[in-house]
């Protein structure tokens, strides 16, 4: 389902939109021997999908990642220096560093970042409250990010995802600590990003990809 965006910002963005997904009773840590040797053989296809699809030069100049790029511009962020999460994925393969490993339900769905090439974000749905609604930021509100030692103050021209009482992410690349994944995650809402220029159907081909991926190694209810 798409999320719910603020008027003016769908005026200021035209095509701005982004997908819910929530997949109940998830195993996050689930490290059986057939899973573990499973997400091996899936990683070592997709490594090889990215190596014979990009190259290191060429990536940011693709359709999809350029469009991310753009928007970055856009919103004031640096995507030389920040960015978008698949495009960043990717290029940590094609220059042979280790695909980073948090958990078997972040891995599974930055795996399915890889493959359709969209950035994806995950929260757990125990924490929060109400619905998601994307909407410009406020000046001088505070936001923690999963990993900062202390809140950051906003400027106002952010865009931000929030539930009926707080900030879950500045959009589309900063996730909050508030609603992180924790071993104790049962119930996740998945987060599909969208940008103007990203068609429905690259961002239904993400949701599909992050429905197989999370289904086949952490297990759980897809809720329709």
């Amino acid at each position: 389902m798409l999320i719910k965006v603020d008027s003016e910002l769908e005026k200021r963005f035209p095509g701005l939109r982004a997908h819910a997904l929530v997949i109940n009773n998830v195993d996050v840590n689930r490290n059986d021997e057939k899973t573990y040797n499973d997400f091996n053989a899936l990683l070592k296809e997709v490594v090889g999908y990215v190596k014979s699809r990009y190259t290191l030069d060429g990536l940011k100049n693709e359709t999809l990642f350029r469009a991310y790029r753009d928007f970055f511009w856009k919103i004031g962020i640096d995507p030389t220096k920040v960015r978008p999460a698949s495009e960043a994925l990717i290029r940590r393969i094609l220059l042979e560093k280790p695909f980073p490993h948090i958990n078997m339900l972040v891995d599974a769905y930055n795996l399915a970042s890889v493959i359709s090439g969209v950035p994806i974000a995950a929260f757990d749905k125990n924490k929060i409250l109400g619905e998601l609604f994307m909407r410009n930021a406020i000046n001088g509100e505070k936001f923690l990010g999963i990993g900062m030692e202390k809140p950051i103050l906003l400027n106002g021209t952010e865009i931000v995802i929030s539930d009926n009482e707080k900030l879950v992410a500045i959009y589309p690349y900063r996730d909050a600590e508030a609603t992180k994944i924790s071993d104790e995650t049962r119930n996740v809402v998945f987060l599909v990003c969208g940008v103007p220029g990203i068609s429905d159907e690259v961002l239904e081909n993400a949701v599909n990809k992050v429905i197989e991926y999370v289904s086949r190694f952490c297990g759980g209810n897809v809720v329709k």
